[in-house]
């Protein structure tokens, strides 16, 4: 399994995309880093906006470097992509985070 610095050397060395920006946010992640994650899954889905996984990530590491709105608003872009792309899985676990997201911090749930 590659490591951080694997990924690190990769993209380093050019082969900058959704994949390995997806790779180093989710190790990011596991590491304990979420702002670090966040920014290069913000990358992963600016390479693929229609990478529905990245969007679910992105979410979590927001929710988990503390910035709840941001993370909502990742969640609520993610529904579209994976509903979009018929992906009803992700789009179902992204809404339950959006909607715990939502209570946390006040808001009214749509449905």
């Amino acid at each position: 399994m590659p490591s951080i610095a694997d990924f690190e050397a990769m993209l380093a060395a050019g082969r900058d995309n959704a994949l390995l920006r997806f790779s180093l946010g989710s190790e990011y992640l596991k590491a304990g880093d979420a702002a670090r994650a966040a920014e290069h899954l913000q990358r992963a889905v600016g390479h693929d906006p229609k990478y529905s996984a990245a969007w679910k990530l992105l979410g979590r590491a927001l929710a988990e470097a503390g910035a709840a709105e941001d993370a909502l608003a990742a969640y609520r872009q993610g529904i579209a992509v994976a509903e979009a792309r018929g992906d009803k899985q992700a789009a179902k676990e992204m809404g339950v985070f959006a909607r715990r997201l939502e209570k946390q911090l006040g808001l009214e749930s749509d449905d």
